[in-house]
């Protein structure tokens, strides 16, 4: 992809974001926030391909695509990032995890099973062989050693009994002490970004602030209670790209960047640095 003027010209801003409940505050008001931008709904590997096919202009892309292309830029300080247990993305193993052999992978994620294999492989010596759960099954419909799933599906229980469950979120603090990011908003270079910082950030601000009603409205079509829907976007997840965030992808990056899964660190395409620190960013 290479950088150059403005190539949107007078077609409506293509938004992309993930249909998760996790990331319903990041686009709360957004609609009023940009009202001439169309906004795609989709999973988060899906969005990835799209916005670097082109067929997007911004995206709230898995982090770990963010370090895929030197032409991205991160447009804001809104994120879906967790201090500790996220609920939503987890690996359920039939075995010991140095044990494991094979591994399914949900088809929505990319950050996730990145984490994944770093943990695997830093911890347990163990590069299973890779295959695809896809979308519309379950962990009764593989017979890998191990599955990850992400998203809503993930905070449902399994029918079946694992040797072991991993939340990832609360298996990276464990390991580093740091929050992990999950999904950032990125946009490709040749976007006019006049606006966008302020229109993300606001539409997060009014997103946290009504997950009561979020949490109403989202929680039934997911077979969720209204308290475990609410409970787990003001507790298990957190939306600011703050310093201890920063730290966190920068170690993520570093770790993945060491099995040749992104770029080496001297090459990262970005600077977290040019964002402007929100209130909230502790």
């Amino acid at each position: 992809m290479i950088c150059g003027p403005d190539t949107i010209g007078k077609r409506p801003l293509r938004i992309g974001a993930v249909s998760y409940l996790n990331s319903k505050p990041l686009i709360e008001g957004l609609a009023r926030s940009l009202p001439d931008a169309q906004l795609i709904l989709d999973y988060p590997s899906r969005l990835a391909d799209e916005l670097q096919r082109g067929r997007l202009d911004v995206a709230l892309i898995p982090s770990v695509e963010s370090l895929s292309d030197p032409d991205y830029r991160i447009v804001s300080d809104a994120c879906v990032a967790t201090r500790g247990p996220v609920m939503s993305v987890k690996l359920y193993s039939r075995c010991h995890p140095g044990e494991i052999r094979t591994l399914a992978l949900d088809e929505g994620s990319r950050t996730s099973a990145c984490l994944t294999k770093v943990i695997l492989h830093d911890q347990f010596g163990v590069q299973p062989h890779l295959e695809p759960l896809p979308m519309d099954w379950d962990t009764t419909s593989s017979r890998a050693d191990a599955i990850l799933l992400i998203g809503d599906r993930a905070m449902r229980e399994p029918s079946e009994k694992f040797h072991t469950v991993w939340d990832l979120g609360q298996k990276w603090l464990e390991w580093t002490g740091l929050p992990f990011v999950f999904a950032m908003w990125v946009a490709r270079c040749d976007t006019d970004l006049q606006g966008l910082e302020k229109a993300f950030s606001s539409a997060r601000d009014l997103g946290v602030a009504s997950i009561p009603q979020i949490a109403q409205r989202e929680a039934e079509p997911l077979g969720l209670s209204v308290a475990v829907a609410e409970k787990y976007l003001r507790e298990n997840l957190h939306f600011y790209l703050g310093n201890g965030e920063r730290q966190g992808l920068t170690q993520f990056h570093r770790l993945a960047a060491e099995l040749g899964l992104v770029r080496p660190q001297s090459t990262v395409p970005f600077s977290l640095e040019s964002l402007r620190p929100h209130p909230q960013l502790v």
